[in-house]
């Protein structure tokens, strides 16, 4: 599915992340920028040792990236130049802030991506695999955030690389919601 908003594109695709030529993809990192499952341990894997010392680094020097902010490295072997590591909260039931720390994941990786001058920029679906966010409302939130931001052309494209027809539906569904009302 591809929408223009402003004039900026908005794709979502199913696919995997890591083969995406685009100036950046966004990492659904853990805190400690380590690596690990999912997204983000396929991001290392293919990204190679760079990343990760490049991860190190920024822990040596600030610390642990905390939920809802956003750091960059290279991007290793990636075809993307840059990785924009994010961590998106874990799922607690919904009332410990975890909508606004999702909007601030997707919000603060605009910012970072829009302040280096990357043109075109990938995202996976944020905190819904390991950390637990009901699919449907990050959905909207990512959404939001991303169509929220874009109304002012800093980017000629944002693209949500979904890992399985499942996901893709439900951003689907909801950006259709969106668009019609």
């Amino acid at each position: 599915m591809e929408v223009m908003i402003s004039k900026t594109k908005l794709v979502l695709v199913q696919g995997d992340i890591t083969v995406q030529e685009v100036d950046a993809i966004v990492n659904a990192a853990n805190p400690g920028l380590m690596g690990g499952g999912g997204v983000d341990g396929a991001i290392h894997r293919a990204g190679g040792p760079q990343i990760l010392a490049e991860c190190k680094k920024i822990v040596r020097t600030q610390g642990s990236c905390p939920p809802g902010e956003a750091v960059i490295t290279s991007g290793g072997n990636l075809k993307a130049r840059y990785v924009i590591h994010t961590v998106g909260p874990i799922w607690r039931g919904g009332n410990q802030k975890e909508a606004k720390t999702l909007r601030n994941a997707y919000y603060n990786s605009l910012e970072l991506a829009k302040k280096t001058g990357i043109k075109t920029v990938a995202f996976p679906s944020v905190s819904t695999g390991v950390y637990g966010y009901p699919l449907k409302e990050a959905a909207e939130i990512a959404l939001s955030t991303i169509v929220d931001y874009i109304r002012e052309p800093h980017f000629e494209e944002v693209r949500m690389v979904l890992f399985n027809e499942d996901i893709l539906k439900s951003y689907s569904d909801v950006l259709l919601n969106k668009l019609q009302g």
